[in-house]
């Protein structure tokens, strides 16, 4: 039976914050706009952890299946890589929180719309099967995509359209809001970010076994490319911010903007292991924005 550390070092518990960011945004706008659901909002909380957890255990899998992680991995050393957690035990973890994501999900629907067999509810089940899919083949199965590259385009879609776009949708289930899509994108823009820096880091380790976005464009141009996302992220926040403004408190999470600019200069002066700490540094950098961002459209 696997053990509790090591149970948890698998989940990255790290990352939670920056899935989390996406939902949170969703909600504080829902929110903000009249409309309060707490069953169907602690259920997408939960659901999106369970999800998180599940990617992160799916990729710890795929990458161990295809040899990707090795003892020159420039990253954290996960159960698998340790030797703490059999490969059996991994394949019954991430079937616990297949299943646990699926309960919550139908709970957030059903809490959400009031019946699992109405139109929207049979959507956001399709959706559901699409994140359950997305999340365990990012590194999983003969042909993962994550290893061709288009693992960016899967978290824009699922870290920043889905969870706060989505996330306002389950919430409040209106659709003339257009504005979301704005901070929706953002989200996902610095949530793509994050994977970029986590492979621009491991570039020379990942380019034996897999394709990122990162090694197609090279050292320089990944950085360039990473300076671009976290810019066009905080484009589109002020954007959204000025067209919705209502009070000088919703510019207070542009106190946050400092730990971004520090994060960029670190990430064009390091490089390999000491990339390391900008993973969770523009995780929790992000996390930090949202919470302000909700603070700022609640007061």
């Amino acid at each position: 039976m696997f053990s509790p550390k090591a149970c948890i070092t698998s989940m990255r518990l790290r990352t939670l914050p920056l899935s989390l960011s996406g939902i949170l945004a969703g909600i504080f706008v829902a929110i903000a706009n009249g409309y309060e659901n707490w069953l169907a909002i602690s259920m997408l909380i939960l659901t999106t952890i369970c999800l998180q957890v599940l990617t992160n255990m799916s990729n710890e899998l795929g990458d161990t299946l295809h040899e990707t992680d090795t003892d020159d991995r420039q990253g954290m050393h996960y159960s698998l890589q340790d030797g703490t957690m059999t490969i059996p035990e991994m394949k019954r973890l991430i079937t616990i929180f297949a299943v646990l994501s699926c309960v919550f999900g139908t709970l957030m629907i059903y809490f959400s719309f009031g019946s699992l067999f109405c139109l929207e509810s049979i959507i956001f089940f399709i959706l559901g099967i699409c994140a359950l899919w997305a999340a365990m083949h990012y590194t999983l199965g003969k042909n993962p995509y994550g290893y061709r590259g288009l693992g960016d385009v899967s978290v824009f879609i699922f870290f920043g359209l889905a969870t706060t776009g989505g996330g306002y949708y389950l919430c409040s289930r209106d659709l003339t809001y257009i504005y979301i899509w704005l901070l929706a994108a953002a989200i996902g823009c610095f949530s793509v970010a994050v994977l970029n820096v986590n492979n621009i880091r491991d570039m020379k380790s990942d380019a034996r076994t897999r394709m990122t976005v990162a090694i197609r464009l090279g050292a320089y141009r990944a950085r360039m490319y990473h300076t671009f996302l976290i810019t066009l992220g905080w484009l589109l926040m002020l954007a959204y911010t000025t067209i919705t403004f209502t009070s000088w408190t919703s510019w207070i999470y542009v106190a946050t903007l400092p730990l971004f600019i520090i994060h960029l200069k670190i990430v064009w002066t390091r490089q390999d292991k000491a990339l390391d700490p900008m993973l969770p540094m523009l995780v929790i950098s992000t996390f930090l924005m949202t919470i302000f961002f909700g603070v700022g459209v609640l007061v």
